[in-house]
């Protein structure tokens, strides 16, 4: 779909792009087309019959992402610090959902910081182990939560490599992030985490990982409330000054503010480590 932008005075020095979801979709089919291997993994790991042993053979195809998944087997997170030794190991921990995530990340670019917004990483590993940490009070699984969590943001990667002006224009006037998406919609007519939903849509992810994507912004949605929760953990260790919104609220009663202060300490100690196991050396 076309979709037409709607400019913000603050951002009248930079032109609003006409924005095409479907010319930036096929853009990362351009993409995929020059990383054979991401692209195969993303295909394959939801297969009924795709195995740990075939998954990690095609891993071992593109060293820099079979090495992050040694890594990421091999940090905190997962607890296993040292003793994953094989790749085919390392994919039975870490997981299929997330061999994928890893994979939908090298596809788009995600581990070139270069073509990210500025703080992009430093955010998404945080609203990632927080999402994960928070799973189990809304009976989710962690592993599926820190996948959510660290693809939640892509569609600003691709709202970025489409208007990167622009884009760093919005980062810069919007400190928060419900603030960055209203001016996301404003622009461009749609904001980071619909476009996230459709590429995921797009490329057959559970139905469970996008519909929160869709319900952050609506505080009555049980469906969003763990990655809105997400949200708000994620903020408060990573924007300055920033103003808390009750966690009662945003948990759609889930939470309580003592609840949180655990999930602070433990996202501050591994957000660090995630970071590097999810980046390119």
């Amino acid at each position: 779909m076309t979709v037409t932008p709607f400019p913000r005075a603050d951002l009248a020095s930079v032109p609003a792009p006409t924005f095409d979801v479907e010319k930036v979709l096929a853009s990362i089919d351009t993409m995929a087309s020059q990383k054979p291997v991401a692209a195969q993994l993303v295909s394959v790991a939801n297969a009924e019959d795709t195995s740990a042993k075939e998954l990690a053979r095609i891993l071992a195809s593109d060293v820099a992402l079979a090495s992050r998944v040694m890594k990421l087997a091999n940090s905190a997170y997962f607890g296993m610090r040292g003793r994953v030794t094989s790749l085919q190991f390392a994919v039975t921990v870490v997981g299929f959902t997330t061999v994928r995530t890893m994979a939908t990340v090298a596809l788009t670019d995600l581990d070139d910081e270069s073509r990210l917004p500025e703080d992009f990483w430093d955010f998404s590993t945080h609203l990632a182990l927080a999402a994960s940490t928070l799973a189990p009070r809304f009976a989710e699984r962690p592993q599926d939560a820190l996948c959510l969590g660290l693809l939640a943001q892509m569609g600003a990667a691709l709202l970025f490599h489409n208007d990167s002006e622009g884009y760093a224009e919005i980062v810069a006037a919007e400190p928060t992030f419900p603030g960055r998406r209203a001016a996301e919609t404003r622009r461009y007519g749609l904001n980071c985490l619909r476009l996230t939903a459709v590429a995921l849509e797009q490329w057959g992810f559970p139905q469970p990982m996008i519909a929160p994507l869709k319900h952050v912004d609506d505080y009555r949605a049980e469906e969003g409330a763990l990655l809105r929760s997400a949200f708000e953990v994620a903020a408060r260790l990573t924007t300055e000054d920033y103003d808390t919104v009750p966690i009662v609220r945003v948990s759609c009663g889930r939470l309580r503010e003592d609840d949180v202060v655990p999930v602070l300490d433990a996202v501050r100690t591994d957000a660090v480590e995630l970071r590097r196991a999810m980046l390119a050396d």
